[in-house]
């Protein structure tokens, strides 16, 4: 069983940051909003984007799968009363030779070997596709 620990700490109204290891992230804590940190709601999709990638990046070897390049783009709908994410999509787009049906391999093996993805499932509606890049 792995577990996960990180630190964070108010700078002042305006933001925080969080720590772990030798990293440190700016976070967006302020009510007025930050353009050069993520909010809370940005962080969370952030780390679902991360984990998308990183469970590629472990499948990869497994399946034998050759990929030049990928980008995921996440959508989240926030409902206000209460504040809660309600559904999050996602768009992964894969820069490969490989064919459709081991693309599609490739992301049942992120569906199911995603810790974030999967701990997020649980909690929100989490629908997404996966797309050859098209030059």
């Amino acid at each position: 069983m792995l577990e996960y620990s990180i630190s964070a700490e108010r700078a002042d109204a305006a933001g925080s940051s969080a720590m772990v290891r030798q990293a440190v992230v700016t976070l967006d804590t302020s009510l007025a909003g930050r353009t050069d940190a993520f909010n809370p709601a940005e962080m969370l999709l952030a780390a679902l984007a991360a984990c998308i990638i990183k469970s590629a990046e472990r499948a990869l070897p497994l399946l034998g799968f050759d990929m030049r390049g990928m980008h995921v783009h996440l959508h989240a709908i926030r409902q206000d009363a209460p504040p809660q994410i309600t559904s999050i999509d996602y768009l992964v787009t894969v820069d490969t030779d490989e064919s459709d049906r081991r693309l599609d391999l490739l992301h049942k093996n992120i569906r199911k070997y995603g810790t974030i993805s999967n701990t997020l499932a649980l909690a929100v509606a989490l629908d997404g596709r996966i797309v050859r890049k098209i030059e």
